[in-house]
């Protein structure tokens, strides 16, 4: 199915003068049929004019299905028309218009609400106190004010995170917000049968076969480019490569759907509660290793100066029992936790 643009002029305030005109010429026809175009019977008595009044009622009671012809598009909208099942074409851009009045307008999708911008309205405030019943009942209404008419504007759609296990088996929460609009409105119509709900599940399944590949932190011998050698490829480190596959592999699965993927961005991203305490005491425990590690390449870099310049200067003669005695007490002072507090020792080492 390939989108057919309407080449249908904008006159629907001409369309709409007409009618009334003709409408208003019915009344005024049924009215004098009664009075100054009536006949006079044999007896001398006034009878109404037949066929002028049948003609002022067919006028009074068919001149309102021409209305149904009237549509209103704002800026960036669209309507898809269909003329008893048949595909006839899609009205876009802005204006007032007149088309055959029997023609109705389809989109499947109007009365979907998803947790995207065009769907939510009057707030989440207004929305957390209505039930269940007085939801679906405001959806209703509301879908019913916007009638058949597809937003060509670009929306943002914010699914629900998911808990999704990486390439290393640790389960992660995830959530991403994908930019898209519809390019092809007979496409999105008549290609799927509900092309929100369509782009939801699309979502979902692309940001579960993207996450299985990379590792939330960088870990060894992973690939994750697919090309046999290990990279440094992660969610927390490389998470616009991550978003651009994402958006790739949603664009690809809803082409068909008339639908374009604008951007797609990774919006929470954090390991599932039950081993968050686990690899937080994981992090911390790697924090200190290498920190341990900074203060004796440091100390030990403190100490060996320390005895160069003794023996530079001849400050102090000390065998090698004393330069141990001396390393270790430095090291011990260097490498402590806590300050250390000195001994003064007045006699000998002997």
């Amino acid at each position: 199915m390939t989108e057919k643009i309407l080449q249908t002029r904008k006159n629907g305030m001409a369309a709409l003068l007409l009618i009334l005109l003709v409408y208003a010429a019915g009344i005024a026809l049924f009215i004098l049929s009664l009075t100054a175009w009536a006949r006079y019977d044999f007896w001398g008595e006034t009878i109404p004019n037949v066929p002028a009044m049948v003609v002022g009622i067919l006028i009074m009671a068919l001149g309102w299905i021409p209305l149904c012809g009237l549509k209103v598009l704002k800026p960036q909208e669209a309507l898809v028309l269909t003329l008893f099942g048949n595909y006839i074409g899609t009205l876009k851009g802005e204006g007032f218009y007149w088309v055959n009045p029997f023609c109705t307008a389809v989109n499947p999708a109007a009365a979907t609400r998803l947790s995207q911008s065009g769907d939510v309205k009057d707030g989440n405030s207004v929305a957390a106190i209505l039930t269940s019943g007085q939801q679906n009942n405001a959806a209703a209404a509301q879908a019913m004010a916007n009638g058949k008419k597809i937003s060509l504007k670009q929306m943002t759609l914010n699914n629900a995170r998911q808990k999704i296990n990486d390439c290393l088996g640790n389960p992660v929460e995830i959530g991403i917000a994908v930019i898209w609009r519809v390019t092809d409105t007979a496409k999105a119509v008549f290609n799927v049968d509900n092309y929100k709900e369509y782009l939801s599940l699309q979502c979902d399944s692309a940001l579960r076969n993207v996450v299985r590949i990379y590792p939330y932190d960088v870990a060894p011998n992973v690939d994750t480019t697919g090309d046999g050698h290990a990279d440094d490829g992660s969610l927390r480190g490389s998470s616009e490569v991550v978003a651009r596959r994402i958006r790739d592999e949603i664009q690809e699965s809803v082409r068909e759907a008339g639908l374009e993927i604008l951007d797609a961005r990774i919006t929470y991203l954090a390991y599932a509660p039950e081993i968050a305490a686990v690899m937080l005491q994981r992090q911390q425990a790697s924090a200190i290793i290498d920190a341990r590690k900074m203060i004796v390449d440091g100390a030990v870099g403190m100490v060996e100066m320390a005895l160069e310049r003794l023996a530079e200067n001849n400050t102090i003669e000390m065998d090698d029992e004393r330069k141990a005695a001396m390393v270790s007490n430095l090291l011990v002072v260097l490498c402590g936790n806590h300050d250390a507090q000195p001994v003064v020792n007045s006699g000998s080492l002997y």
